[in-house]
């Protein structure tokens, strides 16, 4: 007789015999289990109404490249003409595009090398589609923007025009031989950086004071004297291609001490500011080292006893000295005059003789020709170039630009 192992799970260890389950098999069957309220109970009954639900749930296979082609062939001839078409458009505006690109760097290398220009301008040309403006040997409009030209002293920040209505002398697009231009309209700009640049060598700024003038402050060294320079520009047009400015309002200040006007007339000349005649009332060794030259008492107007009392006393010095009267005719004074016959006296006042002569050679013109400026257009062989409306900005002086029948290369 077979003796059952005690550990043998079949066995009851109280001698009643039980059947093992494998756990695996209880998962297979929960797997295969259908859902609830699915019909079929046993393996036999519900064997065929599984499969044919494993076979629903199972996602289909996809063939991605046939797919594709099925579903193109589905489409009705009329959208596949329609998706054609999209793509030959497509090829189409891209060759157009190359074409455009192409022309334009061809004629900023053009413009480059008959300006002389420092660098290739941007040249965009408008109008669709290109290639059949240039079989009609007509474009509807070109632009072109020239930056850094030379200009006399100056140069101009950007010059941009647009030219209209252009006629090709042409046999393709590689054979353009010129141009004629109907239009041409545009602008000028002669920008404040490059004045500051260029004309104040960093020591004299130029901004916008109205519509049609031009602020210069900063400092000019004179006589190793660094001296505040103040001056107005009036922008004008000259003739019909060009611009130029007229100084005025030109004004050196040496401190508080004394202003230096430019010009012959009686305003003009080095003259006391109203706070150093009014500080010769506290200063009594500048008012009798004033006092003490006739001829300066006799512009002053002073009578000759009120003077010698002055001198021997300080009261009256004082009350001289401090008088509107003598504050308004010590400001009356021309300092480079006197400096003439009495250079002593302004070395009194803290004027130094080196100066007093540099200011003197520095004349109107000179002064006015270190802060103007000027340029004109080329006149063109063919054709007309104007210069319009000249208007002063915030970044600098624009200038409106026209043209009409004009001709470039051979035409």
């Amino acid at each position: 007789m077979h003796t059952p192992h005690p550990m043998d799970p079949r066995h009851h260890p109280h001698g009643r015999s039980t059947t093992a389950r494998n756990p695996y098999e209880e998962l297979g069957a929960l797997a295969d289990a259908p859902p609830a309220g699915f019909p079929g109970k046993s393996a036999g009954e519900g064997a065929a109404p599984r499969r044919a639900w494993r076979e629903r749930e199972r996602p289909p296979r996809v063939d991605r490249r046939g797919g594709r082609r099925r579903r193109f062939a589905a489409l009705p001839l009329a959208a596949k003409a329609v998706v054609g078409l999209v793509v030959l458009t497509a090829f189409v505006a891209l060759a157009d595009r190359w074409a455009v690109l192409f022309a334009e760097r061809k004629a900023a290398d053009t413009l480059k090398s008959q300006l002389d220009l420092n660098a290739a301008p941007e040249v965009e040309i408008g109008g669709f589609p290109f290639l059949t403006q240039l079989a009609d040997k007509k474009l509807d409009s070109v632009r072109v923007t020239v930056p850094d030209v030379a200009a006399d002293r100056v140069s101009l920040a950007k010059v941009s025009a647009t030219a209209h209505d252009i006629r090709l002398n042409a046999d393709g697009l590689t054979s353009v031989r010129g141009a004629d231009v109907s239009r041409l309209d545009g602008d000028v700009l002669l920008s404040f950086d490059d004045l500051n640049r260029e004309l104040g060598a960093s020591q004299v700024t130029f901004s916008g004071d109205g519509s049609d003038r031009v602020e210069a402050r900063g400092t000019l060294p004179v006589a190793g004297h660094d001296l505040r320079v103040h001056a107005e520009a009036t922008i004008r047009r000259q003739a019909e291609r060009g611009i130029a400015t007229e100084i005025g309002g030109m004004r050196l200040d040496i401190g508080d001490l004394a202003t230096y006007r430019p010009g012959s007339r009686a305003s003009d000349g080095l003259h006391l500011t109203p706070k150093a005649s009014a500080d010769l009332a506290r200063e009594t060794r500048k008012a009798k080292a004033l006092l003490s030259v006739p001829a300066i008492v006799q512009r002053l107007g002073v009578p000759k006893a009120t003077v010698r009392e002055g001198l021997s006393d300080d009261g009256a010095l004082t009350k001289l000295t401090g008088s509107p009267r003598f504050a308004r005719e010590a400001q009356n004074l021309n300092l480079i005059d006197l400096a003439e016959d009495n250079p002593e006296v302004l070395s009194d006042l803290g004027l130094d003789p080196d100066l007093l002569d540099g200011l003197s050679r520095l004349t109107r013109p000179v002064l006015a020709d270190r802060l103007s400026l000027a340029f004109e257009l080329p006149e063109p062989e063919h054709g007309d170039v104007r210069l319009r409306d000249v208007r002063v900005g915030e970044d600098g002086i624009r200038v409106r630009l026209t043209g009409s029948e004009l001709a470039v290369g051979s035409s």
